[in-house]
């Protein structure tokens, strides 16, 4: 079975490692594949506002730097947890739902495990939801860990 565990470093994220771990048990055929996405900035204003490219090209680089951070983490955790499995990781830049969507097409997975932020229907309605996103648009399971 392959699992792809989306994490964005959350509280929500943790939980999830927990309920992976319990759906797997001992099971050593496995492959659990962490993935975490980061985001580009876009210029948000022109001259004589603008912000320099500088400035973007840093705040891309310590998003990019965070995402992998949080997968590094997970897999540390995911190979506590289950030292029987085969746990990697991948950190991509993109819109969180459609990369998450992508890697789990491309890497056949049978599962994609993903964190509730627990917004509610206003909060879905005004942020979105990278979970809600998934579950109407991934190409296998789908499991939100409250």
């Amino acid at each position: 079975m392959k699992i792809l565990f989306a994490t964005d470093g959350s509280d929500f994220s943790r939980k999830s490692i927990e309920r992976i771990a319990g759906l797997v048990g001992s099971d050593s055929s496995v492959s659990i594949k962490a993935i975490s996405v980061f985001e580009t900035f876009a210029p948000m204003a022109a001259e004589p506002f603008a912000v320099s490219a500088d400035y973007y090209q840093e705040m891309e680089e310590s998003s990019r730097k965070r995402a992998d951070v949080w997968a590094d983490e997970a897999v540390a955790d995911l190979k506590s947890a289950l030292p029987n499995a085969e746990i990697s990781k991948e950190v991509v830049m993109g819109a969180p739902s459609r990369m998450i969507i992508e890697s789990a097409t491309n890497w056949g997975a049978d599962l994609i495990v993903v964190g509730s932020h627990g917004r509610g229907f206003w909060g879905r309605v005004m942020l979105g939801s990278v979970s809600d996103a998934i579950l109407h648009h991934a190409p296998c399971s789908v499991l939100v860990v409250r």
